[in-house]
């Protein structure tokens, strides 16, 4: 299965695993600008040079060669699920891509169609019931991850830990995973431990967030879209997320971590 999601420095600086929807535009461009002393003009996920990536055949023996020996130092960074997973409703089924159309083509007439979703249109504002229509998606994305269908989980709801884990099943090892909400802490920590070709300033770094503008805005607070049923859905599905990177369940609307993470527990629990 090798390492699908992990991206490295030309300079073999650092090793980083993909996790979607946690600030991975804003890490691929630092990791860009540490190797050239530019950013990647457009969305580093289209980049096909000026770093290694999985999904690029020439790169994978560099990158199988480097974590396994562990070589580099390798990290990841999570986000809190609640706000992970409105992130992704707002982004990829309400939003219009950068193609010009809805994200996967027939995903959002089907979820129309089965699950009566609606998403409004850039025509009038994208008026809709957001409560409504997250909940209904939620149910979707438990359906796709639970019994995988009425199709394949997508990278973007699917579990965090799951995607964690393929680099520890492989033979890999973090040296750090941070959260998103305090992401020049993190970020700082891991710059700390390596060799950059260039320097990284991050007070002076933008934030490339490449879903932002192409969709409604989320009007409600965080815990509105949640209720009773919402969260015991949420924690079926996630819980191993809420565990593992010590996110507050209890509280949707407290979006910071409420403890330690342990990489020696995220090693053990994800690593069998």
């Amino acid at each position: 299965m090798g390492f699908p999601g992990t991206w490295m420095t030309n300079s073999e600086s650092v090793v980083y695993r993909v996790v979607p929807k946690c600030a991975c535009s804003t890490i691929g461009q630092i990791m860009f600008y540490s190797d050239h002393g530019e950013f990647f003009d457009g969305d580093i996920h289209d980049a096909q040079h000026g770093m290694h990536k999985w999904a690029m055949d020439d790169s994978q023996p560099l990158i199988t060669a480097n974590v396994k020996a562990h070589k580099s130092f390798a990290f990841t960074c999570v986000r809190n699920p609640y706000t992970r997973i409105l992130s992704s409703f707002f982004d990829k089924i309400c939003g219009i891509q950068r193609n010009g159309r809805y994200y996967r083509g027939n995903l959002v007439p089907l979820l129309i169609q089965k699950y009566g979703i609606e998403v409004g249109d850039p025509e009038n504002g994208f008026e809709f019931d957001q409560i409504k229509s997250f909940r209904r998606f939620l149910l979707f994305a438990r359906d796709t991850i639970r019994w995988r269908r009425p199709m394949e989980p997508d990278i973007h709801w699917s579990a965090m830990s799951g995607h964690i884990s393929t680099f520890i099943v492989n033979g890999g090892r973090y040296d750090k995973i941070f959260w998103t909400e305090q992401f020049n802490d993190g970020m700082q920590q891991v710059l700390d431990k390596i060799e950059t070709p260039n320097a990284i300033d991050l007070a002076k770094i933008p934030r490339f967030n490449e879903s932002e503008g192409h969709g409604p805005k989320r009007l409600h607070p965080v815990e509105d879209y949640f209720d009773d049923l919402s969260m015991h859905l949420m924690y079926e599905v996630y819980k191993k997320d809420f565990n593992l990177f010590k996110y507050d369940f209890e509280n949707p609307a407290n979006k910071m971590p409420i403890g330690e993470i342990d990489l020696n527990e995220v090693h053990a629990k994800l690593g069998e």
